[in-house]
């Protein structure tokens, strides 16, 4: 089974200082049929505008992820961590107990890209804790988040998993399933998948026990969410 999420179905938050489309139902935005798939709560498409962003607030019981995809962030958290998230690099702030953070391009001339990313943790009330890095590609499908940080990637406390697949045009490659339920986001570029054509802000959810076979129209980035059924 497969359920497709277009880009212009999304919702859309428009503050002058950042444009931000959500996948699932977040903030204001309301939609009962878009709520998340399995464990996953958030996908955020945000664009923010030099020297703006989001002032010191809290979160619990929540693995944050976020994925730069233009300019840089500034991250500030109340354990103490001060760092520059350049485009690339992958962040993980588990909120666990609570935490304070705050989140501003560092650029004053160009805005910055990100995918902001939330999955619901495993245990509930866990030490606040952060980790950020750069996983370099490797072939078509890298994982960048995992339960054990293997091959590199950023860990989080889910039996989960996140990879970014990269394909040039003509390419084609089996995304596998381990956990049980898939939900691919493009982040550039052109898919298809069976009889759809899958474009830059698409999303689709696909339940099977065998994966599926994408085939890249043009050029295509875009991550892969392995996640438990239920």
């Amino acid at each position: 089974m497969q359920i497709i999420r277009r880009a212009a179905d999304r919702g859309k938050v428009d503050l002058g200082w950042l444009t931000s489309w959500h996948s699932f139902s977040f903030g204001h935005y309301y939609d009962p049929n878009h709520m998340g798939v399995s464990v996953l709560r958030v996908i955020n498409d945000d664009s923010i505008m030099p020297s703006r962003g989001f002032d010191t607030h809290g979160h619990r019981d929540m693995e944050i992820i976020t994925y730069v995809t233009q300019g840089t962030l500034e991250h500030r958290d109340s354990e103490g961590n001060h760092y520059l998230v350049p485009a690339g690099e992958v962040q993980r702030m588990s909120a666990g107990k609570g935490v304070q953070h705050s989140e501003y391009n560092h650029s004053s001339k160009e805005r910055a890209e990100l995918l902001q990313i939330w999955i619901e943790p495993k245990s509930k009330g866990i030490d606040p804790s952060y980790q950020q890095k750069a996983v370099p590609q490797q072939g078509k499908l890298t994982p960048i988040v995992t339960p054990d940080g293997r091959d590199n990637s950023v860990s989080m406390h889910q039996d989960a998993s996140i990879s970014r697949l990269v394909l040039a045009a003509g390419e084609s490659h089996q995304l596998p399933l381990e956990y049980g339920v898939g939900y691919l986001h493009l982040i550039q570029g052109n898919l298809k998948l069976a009889d759809a054509n899958l474009a830059a802000g698409d999303g689709v959810r696909i339940d099977s026990t065998s994966g599926v076979e994408v085939s890249a129209v043009e050029s295509t980035e875009a991550l892969w969410f392995d996640l438990p059924k239920g």
